[in-house]
Formats: C-alpha cells, structure tokens, sequence
C-alpha cells in the first residue's frame, strides 16, 4: 500500500501518525480468526468492534447480502416501504423483552442513541409535558459520538474538543469501585447504592424538567464495567417513582455478550423504556442499529391526526434492504446454533482463564461477565495506555486481537470461541503482560 494511500485515510479513534509507522493490517476473515497482509492468522479476541457475535464470514449472513443486494439494492422508507424492514423488525421485536415492540432503524449505535434521546424528549413533549427536556447519563458512559451521545456520555477524551455540547445534560458517578471490588467475578457485590444519586439530581433539577436517564447496563467501552448487584433495579424504581423515561444502551451488550440471554435488559431483570442495539444485530457484516421502544412510548406518538408524521426523524438509510436482510440471517445463525446459550455454557471457564491472569506484574484489576472482560493494568507515571497499547501491539504481533481503553484490555470474542482458543487468548496476554515493563 502506497504511502499516499495511508495519508488519505484519516483513520477514526487511531493515533494517526503512529498507525502509519507500524501498520496493522487485516484483509480477510473466517470463523475465529482474521487474516493479516502478512498471511498470519490473528484469533479475533474481541469480536471485530464487540459487534462479529457469531464469527466471521457466516455463509447464511454472506448469501442473504449477495441475494439482497442483487435483488433490490436499496429502498426507501420515507413513506414507502420494502418487506424485509418489517420482517427485521418484527424478528428484533419478538427478540427484546417485555413489550419493547416498536422498532425504528438507523445505521450505527450513534445513531440509535441520538435516536432514543430525541424520542425521549419527544415522547414527554406530545403528552403535554413540554417542560422535561433534561437528559441524564453517567460518567464513563459510552453513547457512540453523535452531539446527543457525547453529551450524554461521560469519557472526557471524547468531549473535550467539540465545545459546550447540548445543554441541560448531568450525570450520575460511574460504578468502577476497585477498593470494594476489584477482582470481582461477575457482578460486583457493592455500589447499588450509586444509583440513589438520582435521587440527588431529581432534587437538584426538579423532575418535572427531567425526560430521561441513559446508561450501558454494562459500561463497554470505558473498559468493563460490570453493574453493581442491584443497582439497574433501582434505577429503574427512581425513574418509575418520577416519571423518568429509562434508556438503556445495548449496543455492545446486545445479542448474547453477557451469555444466555439476547439482552442484558432481560439478563438482569429490568426493563427500559427504550432499549438501544447494533453491531451484532448484523454480525457486523452492514452498518445497522435501532432504537426500540416499548408499547407506551410509541402509542403517546399515535393519538395524532392519521395523516400526520408522528416523528420527524429518520435517516435515509433506515431499514436498508441489505442491513435488514443481514440482521434476518443473523438472528437465524444465532437461533439455529443456540448461540446465547452457548456463550452462557463457556462462560465459566472464560472466566476462570481470565482471572488466572491475577497477580501477574501491573494486573490491578480483572472485571468480567458473559463473554466479556476487562483487564486493568497499573498506568505508567505520565503515560495512561502506553502500557495497555503496548500489551495491544505486541498481541497482534504473536497473533491475538484485543482491544486496549486508557490502560485496561478488553475482551469479546465471538460466541464461537472454543476452549483451546480461549486458552490461546489468555496464554498470549499472559505471556506478553509478563513481559511488557
């Protein structure tokens, strides 16, 4: 590749010019493994982007495109519509919990979050309630990186740069207590009580100006971190006793991460409002997300004249043929090899090979639930990542994938993943962190 090309790219979330010094290039994919220009196999320990949930180059996921997009290339759904939209949505639907039945498309989890926030807002404006436009989200929290995402969101680094972002935003503090849990398996037995700052901001702000609170049942991206037993339920009793839409983002939870269940919303036994997925609803092979919303968030939007648009929102990729053809024979590969439940029954001895990495150099903190984990690595003095980013490089070198956030590694492999590559996964990292300084 010319070294013109590499100028042309301006890479997203990538320091840039490092990249170009040392690239890192993968062109092809099957099952477990990426390909790299070197012709090395690469085990894929995060899933892609967290979003390849059944592994690489599906032939059922791989025909539908190839059919789809030969048969009707794109459609729109601007008072028009194609099949395949409605029968991805009602397979989305059927999958969701509870009667989180209204499914509106985009094309990314950004979207689906910006998304979700304007419906929340307008779904207290057409019942009269005008005055709750206060979104509250938390701090840590990932919420992909459109206006209303960032605002909402709470890592710093990806707010910093773009100004005063959307106003009348708070936020909860994070959940991370390494002091009480650190080395936790699974769900830390301490922090519920976080959730009672709610309580707080209510106070602060009035809940009449308050239309809705967002958070990760698992915060991802930030570098794992599991919920507190108890504190999504009362989350969502402070919301209910105030009437606070709930949104959760599950757009890296979604579809079987945490094991057993397709959504963590229904792992953990608390419903939202409105529920927000992508990445694995197409295995990754086309950008698709959604906002889904439950019976009486879309019905307030109904009561209106017949004839008129009941949101003004949408993109003109909504529901695209392909995008919805893929999510179809996704769901059906997930269905047909019991893939939720699979990641469920493997979960335990992940978790065990990720814990063995305790008491190695640096290793201050493992968080874990389902098929996912996060490794916490003690930061340099002056230099947060370096030391995660060099853990990062070197595993892509001997042939591993993972992903690095500040100084913690981050694990999700596909549902796939057997135990001898789970064992390649943490035998790699385990050889690397013992010799990274």
């Amino acid at each position: 590749m010319s070294q013109s090309n590499h100028d042309a790219f301006w890479m997203p979330f990538t320091a840039n010019r490092q990249f170009r010094k040392t690239p890192r290039m993968l062109v092809s994919a099957e099952g477990m493994y990426y390909t790299s220009d070197d012709g090395r196999k690469v085990l894929d320990g995060c899933a892609g982007l967290w979003c390849v949930n059944a592994g690489h180059a599906r032939p059922r996921i791989t025909e539908a495109v190839q059919k789809t997009i030969a048969t009707l290339d794109f459609a729109p759904t601007f008072q028009m519509g194609h099949p395949l939209s409605f029968a991805a949505a009602d397979r989305i639907a059927a999958l969701a919990p509870g009667d989180l039945n209204h499914v509106f498309f985009c094309n990314s989890g950004s979207e689906a979050a910006d998304t979700a926030l304007k419906i929340a807002i307008a779904y207290h404006r057409v019942r009269g309630d005008a005055s709750r436009t206060r979104l509250i989200g938390r701090e840590r929290g990932y919420h992909g990186v459109g206006f209303g995402g960032i605002s909402v969101g709470g890592i710093s680094g990806n707010r910093k740069l773009y100004g005063s972002l959307l106003t009348g935003v708070d936020h909860l503090p994070h959940t991370l207590d390494m002091e009480r849990n650190a080395f936790t398996r699974g769900l830390p037995a301490y922090g519920a009580e976080l959730a009672d700052n709610l309580e707080r901001i209510v106070a602060l702000h009035d809940p009449s100006t308050i239309a809705a609170v967002m958070v990760e049942p698992m915060a991802g991206s930030t570098g794992v971190l599991p919920p507190p037993v108890g504190y999504l339920k009362r989350l969502r009793d402070i919301c209910d006793k105030y009437g606070i839409l709930l949104i959760f983002d599950e757009v890296i939870t979604g579809f079987g991460r945490l094991g057993g269940t397709p959504f963590a919303a229904e792992k953990f036994g608390v419903l939202p409002d409105i529920l927000t997925c992508a990445k694995g609803v197409t295995n990754g092979t086309i950008p698709m997300g959604a906002a889904i919303a439950r019976e009486h968030v879309y019905a307030a939007f109904m009561d209106g004249p017949e004839t008129g648009i009941e949101l003004p929102h949408g993109y003109t990729y909504s529901g695209h043929p392909v995008a919805c053809a893929a999510s179809i024979a996704t769901l059906d590969t997930y269905a047909e090899e019991n893939l939720f439940e699979r990641a469920g029954d493997i979960a335990p001895y992940f978790e065990d090979a990720v814990h063995a990495l305790r008491g190695l150099p640096h290793v201050i903190d493992i968080r874990n639930v389902g098929l996912v984990a996060g490794i916490e690595l003690e930061s340099r003095p002056g230099t947060v990542g370096a030391r995660a980013y060099e853990v990062f490089d070197r595993a892509f070198r001997q042939g591993v994938l993972v992903r690095y956030t500040g100084d913690v590694i981050a694990v999700s492999p596909p549902l796939i993943i057997e135990k001898s590559q789970i064992d390649q996964l943490f035998g790699t990292l385990s050889d690397i962190i013992r010799a990274v300084e």
